[in-house]
């Protein structure tokens, strides 16, 4: 069987940006949503306007976001629109909190945990979606990447809380004091991002993957306390394939010479976090073998 194709490159500005986009060779028509993280307010890495911009309004994108199941600053829509003004989005796209309107239902197939999964009411007004992640640590998953993106951050505030307590309540105020096995919580993530891919593929609405590793903090851009940068940027990887693209990013990270490397790590592994891109694979959302083609 071909391996997955994820295209790479050292490079980090907006004109690589567009460039590894364009490698994929798939045309995102129609109304475009833009899924990104808009960074909780007082975090530092989120992908910045001067870099994505160009990519985005390229495309005539929306950056689309649900709002938090924790208690911060983009829990409701009002607050998480001003959060993403201040950071920037603002002055090149339109940002649609699609829970802002409420949710819907889409099924998990073959879920251990998920009998379903909760997005942002909005998310079926798109003809086609860019997966635009930022890679870095984080506290609960180990690793951010376009698995995350895709699963925690296409879900409704109520979906994060059902995603987060591995099924076992949608009150975002009750998720955070259920029992669950950390294992758990890694698979539930990798069912609603394959509920995600399930549903676009069922629709006929393409979706691509890109993850920019810059500013690769052990603390995610939900943290507003986040840490400085531990390493060195690795690049851009891009892909029509999830799972690579998320194995590509923790294979980088594994094999860096960047004495950092060794604190990013000891968060994913503490969290289980390389554990998402094998159960996503059994799932069928993509494969760990890969070729990286450098462009």
């Amino acid at each position: 069987m071909e391996k997955s194709k994820v295209y790479f490159t050292k490079e980090i500005n907006s004109e690589s940006l567009i460039r590894i986009y364009e490698k994929l060779g798939v045309e995102l028509t129609g109304k475009v949503g833009v899924k990104v993280s808009t960074g909780e307010r007082g975090s530092k890495g989120y992908l910045k306007a001067d870099l994505i911009g160009p990519l985005v309004k390229k495309l005539n994108g929306t950056i689309i976001e649900c709002n938090t199941a924790y208690p911060g600053a983009r829990n409701t829509a009002s607050e998480h629109l001003e959060v993403a003004k201040e950071h920037g989005f603002t002055t090149f796209a339109d940002v649609d909190i699609m829970d802002e309107t409420g949710e819907f239902k889409i099924p998990v197939n073959n879920g251990k945990h998920l009998k379903y999964d909760l997005v942002g009411e909005n998310f079926k007004n798109y003809d086609s979606i860019l997966n635009l992640a930022h890679g870095k640590g984080h506290a609960m998953g180990g690793f951010g990447a376009n698995l995350k993106n895709q699963s925690i951050g296409i879900a409704s505030r109520n979906g994060k809380a059902y995603i987060h307590s591995c099924g076992q309540t949608e009150d975002p105020n009750l998720c955070w004091q259920v029992d669950y096995e950390q294992k758990d919580f890694i698979e539930s993530m990798a069912e609603a991002a394959k509920s995600v891919a399930d549903y676009l593929k069922e629709n006929n609405k393409p979706i691509v993957y890109i993850t920019v590793m810059n500013a690769i903090s052990v603390d995610c851009d939900c943290d507003a306390h986040q840490g400085d940068p531990v390493m060195n940027d690795l690049g851009i990887v891009a892909s029509l394939d999830p799972v690579a693209n998320d194995q590509a990013f923790i294979d980088m990270l594994w094999n860096s010479t960047d004495p950092g490397h060794t604190k990013m790590m000891e968060r994913v592994d503490r969290q289980e976090g390389r554990h998402i891109t094998e159960y996503a694979e059994q799932l069928g959302l993509g494969r760990t073998d890969y070729e990286l083609i450098e462009i």
